[in-house]
């Protein structure tokens, strides 16, 4: 499956670290491989929007949607603790 980002999840990879954008590109790399590889936590966030959640790192998650053969990264922020 192919890897789209949003907007959105552009804008808020350009707040973050570089520490965070190079863990975060890893983990598309495995979205596109495998999404239920055990690094990225992948969940369903939000059943009638369809929405998932899954980890850059303990800190970081990014939120998507699958449309046809892409997954659309939505929105990447800080993980509330």
């Amino acid at each position: 499956m192919k890897v789209v980002l949003s907007e959105r999840a552009v804008r808020s990879l350009r707040g973050a670290t570089p520490l965070v954008r190079k863990a975060f590109y890893k983990q598309l790399s495995f979205l596109e491989q495998n999404a239920n590889h055990p690094s990225l936590q992948a969940k369903k966030y939000n059943v009638s929007g369809d929405l998932w959640q899954a980890r850059v790192n303990r800190s970081w998650r990014f939120y998507f949607v699958i449309q046809n053969d892409r997954y659309v990264v939505v929105d990447v922020i800080a993980h509330p603790k």
